[in-house]
């Protein structure tokens, strides 16, 4: 009877420690897709914000930034130019003059509107302190000489626990190395890997 007792006592406790091995082994991939669906939600949103900021400094500079000093000085000082025309070119009717009138408003103003906080605009949400990597340049295409911009990060510096080539067993197309990303540095695009 004592023997039986014990045996039982062993075998509940083999049981409990397998059913716990067995919410880990399932735990682990609902975790992982949790995580990175989340995480790459902040990303894409932040990406977003800082190609709304390189169009903005485009506005003003008329190519992009490649560094986000710059990027923030620029749009912090900087203004737009806005040309009204009076009158219509176009109209082979017209007869009157045809004026232009040359505004400038700030920067500042636009980049408040569109809710871009050019404090942060760089930092990698739930990182510490880390930042996007953001290149520009000049490219060739198709025998033109224009400029162009990359912004992004791989997905190893953000997924903290999960940056692990191991975790491509619970999503085929995961690479830890591979970037989320906007633009290119060979032809003018700034649509995402996301898109």
């Amino acid at each position: 009877m004592k023997k039986r007792v014990i045996f039982n006592a062993l075998l509940f406790i083999l049981i409990l420690v397998l059913g716990y091995f067995l919410f880990k082994t399932i735990q682990e991939p609902i975790k992982f897709n949790a995580v990175k669906q989340k995480r790459e939600t902040e990303i894409i949103e932040k990406l977003l914000e800082i190609r709304k900021a390189e169009e903005a400094y485009r506005g003003i500079t008329g190519k992009f930034a490649g560094s986000f000093k710059e990027l923030q000085d620029t749009l912090k000082y900087g203004r737009f130019m806005i040309i009204q025309v009076n009158g219509d070119p176009d109209d082979p009717n017209f007869t009157g003059q045809i004026t232009f009138d040359t505004t400038y408003i700030p920067a500042i103003d636009s980049v408040k509107n569109m809710g871009i906080d050019l404090a942060t605009i760089g930092d990698v949400p739930g990182t510490d302190g880390l930042q996007f990597d953001i290149k520009s340049d000049t490219a060739s295409y198709q025998m033109t000489t224009v400029d162009v911009v990359e912004v992004g990060i791989p997905y190893e510096k953000f997924m903290g626990e999960f940056a692990d080539p191991k975790f491509k067993k619970y999503d085929n197309m995961y690479d830890p190395k591979k970037k989320i990303k906007f633009g290119s540095l060979s032809k003018p695009i700034l649509t995402g890997s996301w898109e």
